[in-house]
């Protein structure tokens, strides 16, 4: 732990395997040993050597949860780490267990509802290039828009409903507000042939890009206001909860 506080992570590392060994059924220490193994992963990179980093994180929370299955920091962080490395379908199975465990806390609904995004964003994008179209334009009267409709709308309307919980449980979880927008506007270019459905899809996305910065400003004054406090961090809380 003193060479984890200190970013000596591959040390770390190395005294966290030797304490799984005297101690397999340690949930705290194969924990531990998945957070120090996620420091030393870098988001993006693709080469062997970091991608057998991410793996091997990844291997760690597994057999934490095997021996937890309600250990919130293990299925939290192998979440997080999974969509980092842009395993969804990974990350959201984990998230749903967090979901199950700990139905109270936006964070997993909010990082299901960015998956989906991220899954029906890309497909609708590559078809408007391939289709020439110009971000003005939208998709709805071309023909080609049925078959994104087909593929998407169920992903879009999950993604929307994940955030409205999140928001729910967090009323000014204003990063949910932000992609609560970004959900609308995939939805309204979708909406094949639909023009007055379009328009009040953007009109709703256009109204929570308001209620976001509406959100954020009342924070901001809120923070402006408030005396500032110490913080110390708890050495026995996992860095993984603090990524969400």
């Amino acid at each position: 732990m003193q060479c984890y506080r200190a970013g000596q992570f591959d040390v770390a590392i190395q005294h966290f395997q030797r304490a799984a060994e005297v101690d397999p059924t340690s949930t705290r220490v194969r924990l531990w040993l998945a957070n120090a193994f996620t420091q030393t992963y870098i988001p993006g990179v693709d080469t062997p050597e970091n991608v057998r980093r991410g793996e091997l994180a990844r291997e760690q929370y597994k057999k934490t949860i095997e021996l937890d299955p309600h250990n919130l920091d293990a299925l939290k962080g192998a979440a997080y780490l999974s969509l980092q490395m842009k395993k969804f379908t990974a990350a959201r199975d984990y998230y749903r267990s967090a979901s199950e465990v700990d139905p109270n806390d936006p964070n997993p609904y909010y990082s299901t509802a960015v998956i989906d995004w991220t899954e029906t964003y890309q497909p609708r994008m590559e078809l408007r290039a391939q289709l020439g179209l110009k971000p003005e334009q939208s998709l709805i009267q071309q023909t080609e828009c049925w078959q994104v409709r087909d593929s998407n709308q169920e992903q879009v309307q999950h993604g929307i409903q994940m955030l409205k919980k999140a928001i729910e449980l967090r009323p000014d979880y204003d990063d949910a507000m932000a992609y609560m927008n970004l959900m609308y506007r995939e939805r309204a270019d979708i909406q094949c042939g639909d023009v007055t459905a379009y328009d009040a899809d953007i009109k709703a996305a256009d109204d929570w890009v308001d209620i976001t910065i509406a959100t954020k400003k009342r924070r901001a004054e809120r923070e402006a206001g408030r005396p500032r406090k110490s913080r110390v961090a708890d050495p026995d809380h996992s860095p993984t909860t603090n990524l969400q």
